[in-house]
């Protein structure tokens, strides 16, 4: 029985583009038991597959973290299934705020030690004593208050994107670093300030709350659904827009527009732009923030190097990569000594 994903990434966007059919991207997790990943992995890939569901899915012993698109005529055919599962019925869909039929290109489920890497010890404190849910409308009074410290729980070139107005944006790499980072930096409000968090769908704020909690913070807040659920009630209720910029996703769009502020600068030339791209060359896949006028100049490359190396023959680039690991230092993050306007 196949139990992984057979199609390129080059022939699922094109029978995506011959079907025609709308999309929905969105993304759910839950802190759960889960007692043999391995199995509730491919129960749910022969359950999903099916269903043409696409996107990127971690399963742990402590639950499940997913991010996907799935066909809008089959929608309510996938939430029964979700809802087949006990510690998944009635789950919150964080429905995007942009739709593409692109979003997801493969179907890929993963058994991980953990769905977000945080480098914590989950034995040393307890993962439900976490922080109180806000929604919009509590968010944004908090946000009004002198007692409030709000921090961006994502990494650098996310916030660098968009973040909330008067946030705390810690220049981190990962989300593990981010934690004894903004503990030291806070740690003279433990007790008069609201500590309030947020991140892109709620589920970094999660683990993090129960963190600070344990760490001593008595007032610990994070925004329910993260951006994305916030920029739906924030357009439904009419609520004043505190997001500036865009909110990153991590799927092929890249970004979702909260508010038409354009916050970055394009890595190489200065120019304003919020739009991320990687880099064509296979052997490199850099992200970073690149301009209309940039990418047509440099090929959508990051460097003149990697312009040159893609400008070779596929066979001589393929002899250049031959012997070479591509381990995760490859796809770095938007810091490179090529980007010469983001040194």
């Amino acid at each position: 029985m196949q139990l992984y994903n057979k199609l390129s990434a080059q022939e699922r966007a094109q029978m995506l583009k011959e079907a025609g059919t709308e999309r929905l991207t969105l993304s759910f997790y839950q802190y759960a038991h889960i007692g043999n990943p391995q199995l509730f992995r491919d129960h749910l890939f022969i359950s999903w597959d099916p269903l043409e569901v696409l996107g990127r899915i971690y399963v742990a012993y402590e639950g499940i973290n997913a991010q996907l698109s799935v066909p809008a005529p089959r929608f309510d055919e996938f939430k029964a299934h979700l809802d087949s599962i006990s510690f998944l019925e009635g789950v919150r869909l964080n429905i995007a705020i942009e739709q593409d039929l692109k979003s997801f290109l493969k179907l890929t489920i993963k058994v991980r030690d953990k769905i977000v890497a945080d480098g914590l010890s989950d034995d040393q404190f307890d993962v439900t004593q976490k922080g109180t849910h806000i929604n919009a409308q509590k968010f944004n009074e908090l946000l009004n208050s002198e007692g409030t410290i709000c921090v961006d729980m994502r990494n650098h070139y996310e916030s660098e994107i968009g973040h909330f107005k008067g946030a705390v944006t810690p220049d981190v790499d990962t989300f593990r670093e981010s934690l004894p980072l903004i503990e030291e930096d806070l740690v003279a409000h433990k007790e008069d300030k609201n500590l309030v968090m947020y991140c892109t769908g709620g589920i970094r704020c999660e683990k993090a709350s129960a963190y600070f909690k344990h760490k001593g913070f008595k007032k610990v807040y994070q925004l329910e659904g993260g951006i994305i659920e916030y920029a739906r009630q924030v357009k439904n209720q009419e609520l004043e827009n505190k997001f500036v910029g865009k909110n990153f996703v991590f799927d092929e769009r890249r970004g979702e527009r909260i508010s038409e502020d354009i916050i970055a600068q394009c890595h190489q030339c200065g120019a304003p732009c919020d739009t991320h791209i990687n880099c064509i060359n296979e052997a490199c896949h850099l992200l970073f923030i690149q301009c209309d006028s940039c990418g047509e100049k440099m090929n959508q490359c990051c460097s003149d190097a990697c312009k040159e190396t893609v400008a070779l023959p596929e066979e001589a680039q393929k002899a250049l990569r031959k012997g070479t690991h591509n381990s995760n230092k490859i796809f770095k993050k938007g810091r490179s000594e090529v980007l010469k306007f983001k040194q």
